[in-house]
């Protein structure tokens, strides 16, 4: 496994995205705990979580529940494990997603999450969304807040602007270390906040960083492949004797040193391939095909 920083943490180049372990859709507990599992035995050192990860009409913080008994239940060491989760989201009971920045929410929402997880801090917490209802600024405080009391360590943002990114930075200084934005073959509109967060020394976290590369596996590839965002992936793949999603992941990683993918994964087969994906160096040409949308 090749590592990459966050703050002043060392964290495996490719994360364990757990929302698929958690939702509507999810697998049963054991096969679950294998699946975290199989990531930590391949060298994963960062769980993403939520306290909005639970079916609808469940209650808040199933995923990081989760995540508290398969680290429990784990033969291995934890001590370099970091758990990432998020405040500031919620479900409905049709499936929905909701919104909450408030700052006395941020506040009871990661009071929670402490609590779920069971340790003295949490290693990172990422304010979900902005909330469109509540200046962003006062949401950051509450943030700023937790960071002051010890509650949590390290702070991220997630689904931002640069600008955004930029008041984050004012606001909480060097303890912001993350971003995490959406960003895959199929969605790459986030060129400038990616390079934003190179400039700043942020993490930068695609959430979906699989997306269309899975979708595109469903038939073969035989669908996708004329498409142009998809077919230099599955072509790559054939040649360098890999899975689309690990040229995927690899093309992630030589975007920037600071981006850390973290694909979910609902079996341990996947988490493995995709972990695997960290050793896998594309060559230039290769990188220029792949370049092409």
């Amino acid at each position: 496994m090749r590592y990459r920083t966050l703050g002043p943490l060392r964290v495996s180049a490719i994360g364990l995205g757990t929302m698929p372990l958690s939702i509507e859709g999810r697998p049963d507990e054991r096969r679950a705990l294998a699946t975290v599992h199989a990531a930590l035995d391949a060298g994963v050192t960062l769980l993403d979580t939520a306290d909005s990860y639970h079916p609808p009409g469940g209650e808040p913080g199933a995923g990081e529940l989760l995540v508290a008994r398969a680290l429990k239940a784990y033969g291995g060491g934890t001590d370099e494990v970091l758990v990432a989760t998020k405040g500031g989201r919620g479900r409905t009971d049709d499936g929905g997603w909701t919104v909450d920045g408030r700052p006395e929410h941020l506040r009871r929402a990661a009071e929670g999450s402490l609590r779920r997880l069971g340790t003295e801090a949490i290693g990172l917490y990422q304010l979900h969304k902005p909330d469109p209802a509540v200046p962003y600024a006062e949401s950051l405080g509450a943030i700023r807040e937790l960071l002051d009391a010890g509650t949590i360590r390290l702070a991220g943002i997630s689904n931002v602007d640069a600008g955004r990114i930029r008041l984050a930075r004012e606001i909480l200084g060097e303890r912001l270390v993350s971003v995490q934005n959406r960003y895959s073959p199929e969605v790459r509109d986030g060129e400038g906040e990616l390079r934003l967060c190179a400039e700043l020394g942020l993490a930068f976290l695609p959430w979906s960083p699989l997306g269309g590369i899975s979708r595109s596996s469903l038939d073969g590839g035989s669908a996708q492949e004329e498409d142009p965002r998809f077919g230099a992936f599955h072509r790559v793949a054939r040649e360098r004797g890999a899975s689309p999603q690990q040229v995927a992941l690899a093309w992630l990683l030589a975007r920037s040193g600071t981006v850390v993918p973290i694909p979910g994964a609902s079996r341990p087969e996947t988490a493995r391939d995709s972990a695997a994906a960290a050793e896998l160096i594309l060559e230039d040409a290769e990188l220029a095909a792949l370049n092409v949308h």
